[in-house]
């Protein structure tokens, strides 16, 4: 009796050692994944309706450096659009790219002529800094602000804001063209939420998505002296082509830290409902702000939206109430 009493013992205690060495390695798991979620704020939506599948920090103001750049190009493309304008139109290099700094610069000098296509790549593929104020002050004057280039790039950033406004990102505010933020006496901010509403509206937009899914591109410019200068430019967006990611933008400042935003895709759903077959896009929005580790943080919260999303349809994607399960 007392052998099958000890044999039982020792099983039971096994068991417990099992169950605590399982429960052990479920924190250490949880406790990596949230490590490795490490950011200032995040937010992954579904890029077609503008869902919030989960988010952390989501309203919390922060700056975001060179994400702003989506702002920019937004503003000049749907100007373009609307006024006819071609892309190809040179503009003139002013003389406020002075006052910039750029890690990434292409080597854009006042006086320099750069198309407005080129200035886009420049902007969004190597988030050039002059090439945004550049844009700026041209497509301002077009627009008849001012008679100085820091007049026309203030009336710039002024249809910046607004189209923030208009697309409800209420907890925006642009200071400049080029998201560098110790350059005024205020500060410009956004929030993750905000900046996955105008990643939405961009990513909608079939000529903002080539430019910034293009991982090369081979532009050139002429410098005031009348020389032409080539350069090839490299996407800052180290995601670019895994997982399905097409795009968009990074951007890092001292204050920002390091951050970015990537769309993905998945092949569409398709289903019959009654007489109708419909098809629905698959495609997630990913904003990563104040990340040490922005791409492994991206790419992680990437692979949770797949699930999330997948959850989401199974519930007939509803738009308010939903919330994901413990389990995601």
């Amino acid at each position: 009796m007392k052998r099958l009493l000890i044999a039982f013992s020792l099983s039971v205690l096994a068991a417990l050692l099992a169950n605590s060495s399982s429960a052990l390695a479920q924190v250490r798991s949880a406790a990596s994944e949230e490590g490795n979620l490490s950011a200032a704020a995040w937010v992954i939506a579904d890029s077609t309706t503008g869902f919030v599948l989960d988010s952390s920090n989501a309203r919390r103001s922060l700056q975001i450096g060179s994400i702003t750049k989506i702002a920019t190009a937004m503003v000049v493309l749907d100007w373009a659009k609307a006024q006819g304008e071609d892309l190809g139109q040179s503009a003139t290099v002013p003389g406020t790219v002075s006052a910039l700094s750029s890690p990434n610069s292409i080597g854009l000098q006042p006086g320099d002529s750069i198309s407005l296509r080129d200035a886009l790549y420049a902007a969004l593929m190597q988030s050039d800094n002059e090439a945004a104020e550049t844009l700026a002050v041209h497509v301002g004057r077009k627009l008849g602000a001012g008679r100085t280039d820091p007049d026309a790039s203030v009336f710039f950033v002024a249809q910046m804001n607004a189209l923030a406004r208009k697309l409800g990102m209420r907890s925006t505010r642009f200071l400049n063209p080029h998201g560098l933020d110790d350059l005024e006496k205020k500060l410009p901010y956004s929030t993750a939420g905000d900046v996955a509403l105008l990643t939405n509206y961009a990513v909608a937009q079939t000529g903002f998505a080539f430019y910034t899914s293009q991982k090369e591109r081979k532009i050139s410019w002429k410098t005031a002296a009348g020389e032409t200068q080539a350069y090839l430019l490299k996407n800052t967006n180290e995601l670019l082509g895994t997982d399905g990611i097409d795009g968009v933008k990074t951007g890092t400042t001292r204050k920002a830290g390091a951050c970015v935003v990537i769309s993905a895709a998945k092949p569409p759903d398709s289903r019959q409902v009654g007489e109708q077959h419909v098809i629905v896009p698959r495609r997630l929005t990913v904003v990563v702000l104040g990340s040490p580790s922005r791409f492994a943080v991206a790419r992680s919260l990437l692979s949770r939206g797949w699930s999330l999303l997948d959850q989401w349809a199974q519930m007939g994607r509803p738009m308010k109430g939903w919330k994901p399960t413990a389990s995601q």
